[in-house]
């Protein structure tokens, strides 16, 4: 089995969920498990990983992993969100997972509402992590194909082109197919 994966997709992807019941299930079979999340994080709460369906565990919430020695009886680390962390975060999850013989899980967004990679994102893929998509149907009605992007919008439903890469929340964020990303995020269009 791969050390080190990283569990992508869209928002409303189920990526905690799966986190979540994935922590549940090595718990369960007496295996030591270590759940992390980015400070970052504070939608839902400062300690836990909570699932927009209800499910919810602890978490360690960081800023940095730069620090992170996880306990000695641990044998698998899942990280939610792990685009908000750093490249050099990710270095040090492989040098976990290469050298403490350890299980890393990380769970995340690939890419931001402007088709930019997240950094922490591009370094698991450069560092050979096993990629696991976790597909999500569009959300724009009717539309069943695969959402692959985000549109992020102002709250007058103004597609949003530029700012900040990490914002928190999905109010403004709607998980797309390719076609409706580029007919509405390049056409400036408001969202139907």
């Amino acid at each position: 089995m791969a050390n080190l994966h990283f569990h992508y997709g869209v928002m409303s992807s189920s990526k905690s969920a799966a986190l979540i019941i994935t922590a549940y299930n090595f718990t369960k079979n007496g295996t030591t498990t270590e759940v992390i999340k980015p400070s970052f994080d504070t939608r839902f709460s400062n300690s836990k990983i909570v699932s927009r369906i209800g499910l919810s565990c602890p978490a360690i919430a960081m800023k940095n992993l730069g620090g992170y020695i996880p306990n000695a009886n641990t044998r698998v680390i899942l990280v939610d969100e792990v685009q908000f962390f750093s490249p050099s975060d990710i270095d040090r999850l492989v040098h976990i997972a290469d050298t403490e013989n350890k299980i890393v899980m990380c769970y995340g967004l690939m890419v931001d509402s402007n088709q930019q990679i997240f950094p922490a994102s591009r370094r698991l893929i450069e560092v050979g992590a096993k990629l696991h998509r976790m597909e999500s149907p569009c959300q724009i009605n009717g539309c069943t194909r695969l959402a692959t992007h985000h549109l992020r919008f102002d709250s007058h439903g103004n597609v949003i082109h530029a700012g900040e890469q990490f914002a928190l929340g999905d109010s403004n964020f709607k998980s797309v197919c390719r076609l409706h990303y580029n007919e509405i995020y390049n056409q400036k269009n408001k969202i139907r």
